[in-house]
Formats: structure tokens, C-alpha cells, sequence
């Protein structure tokens, strides 16, 4: 899928026996913004599955809210349920930065191109703790980006050797289905979001 800020794919698998994932993804983009996220709803099944739906219906209700601000609403509603990890980024295409939060175990990496002409991803850092469980004392970070840059977020359903077969160049739904095919751990819900920055 695309858009004339991001260009973005992902790709999912539920726990092999299960019918629901508890690994959903959220993706909304307005004007020069594009609010991403991946939720890692606690275990798997059905309990997993319905904290994750109560993170996604807060973020895809409220997208003009500030990412801690988010947090705190998505906190509140999931302490009815199992909780959830969850990575919320957010994508200043004017300002050319990225403003990002996670509690839990969401892994997020950028993936950027050097002047040298080669590549290099760095893990953005997450926070412990789990939305609705326990959440800890977080502050929003910030890094500035450029156009072309890729942004992956991926539950704890991906082995985290997955960040050695990044590809700058690949396109993002098709690198969100080859890492999902290669690295899944079969043990876990599944899910993995790619989005490359275009301007």
C-alpha cells in the first residue's frame, strides 16, 4: 500500500491451531503524518485477540492525539483485559523525524542507507512493561530521518535474527512476507510491518 508519505506492507500469521491472531497492526496517514503501530496482544487466542482489537479501536479513534497521550487511553481501556505490547510510531515528513513509543516486546528498527553506500539498521529503543498490566514511566523519543529510510515493527512472533536479512531496497509488503515465511518462530502469534519513507 502507499501513500505520498509512506509506502508500507505487512504480513501475519495466528499461532498454528488458532483461528485469531492477538498481533494486529495499525497504519493512518493525514496530510505530512503517518501514525504507525503494532500490537502484541499477551499470549494468543482469543483473550490476546481481544486486547489487541481495544488498542487498535483507541488509536484508530483518536489519530490526531499525541503518542503519550495514546498510551495513557490505550492503558486505561486494556486493564480490562490481558494487555498488550505495543509500538506506536509517528512520521513528520515536513520536519523529516519520527517521534516513537513501545512498551512490551514490539521490536522496532530503521533501516538506513549510509553516504559510504551501504546500509546499517539501528533498534529503536522500547520500554519494558505491557499496556494495561504495568506501564512504566516512558517519555516519546525522537530521531530525525530521511526520505527512503524503512521502518520494521515486528512481535515477539519473529525471530530476531529477521534484522539481518533486511533489504533497503525491497518492497515493503513483499519483505514483510519473505521475513514472516523465514523467521517465524511457530510458537507464537505472528506479525510484521514495513514502511519506507518517501519523503
Amino acid at each position: 500500500m502507499s501513500s505520498p508519505v509512506i509506502e508500507w506492507g505487512f504480513a501475519e500469521q495466528p499461532l498454528p491451531g488458532e483461528t485469531e491472531s492477538g498481533d494486529r497492526c495499525v497504519v493512518q496517514v493525514a496530510n505530512d503524518r503517518a501514525t504507525i503501530a503494532v500490537i502484541d496482544g499477551l499470549g494468543h487466542g482469543s483473550e490476546a485477540a481481544l486486547a489487541a482489537k481495544a488498542a487498535v479501536e483507541i488509536l484508530e479513534s483518536y489519530p490526531n492525539e499525541g503518542i503519550l497521550p495514546l498510551f495513557r487511553l490505550c492503558h486505561a481501556r486494556l486493564r480490562a483485559t490481558r494487555g498488550a505490547a505495543m509500538t506506536v510510531a509517528r512520521y513528520d515528513s515536513g520536519a523529516q523525524q519520527i517521534e516513537w513509543l513501545g512498551a512490551g516486546n514490539v521490536r522496532a528498527i530503521l533501516l538506513r542507507a549510509t553516504p559510504e553506500g551501504t546500509t546499517e539498521y539501528r533498534d529503536m529503543l522500547v520500554y519494558s512493561g505491557a499496556v494495561g498490566v504495568r506501564l512504566p514511566t516512558v517519555e516519546v523519543l525522537e530521531l530525525d530521518v530521511n526520505p527512503g529510510d524503512v521502518l520494521v515493527l515486528a512481535t515477539d512472533g519473529i525471530q530476531g535474527a529477521f534484522a539481518d536479512a533486511l533489504r533497503y531496497s525491497e518492497d515493503p509488503k513483499s519483505q514483510a512476507e519473505r521475513l514472516l515465511a523465514s523467521y517465524r518462530t511457530n510458537t507464537d502469534d505472528a506479525l510484521i510491518l514495513v514502511a519506507r519513507l518517501v519523503r
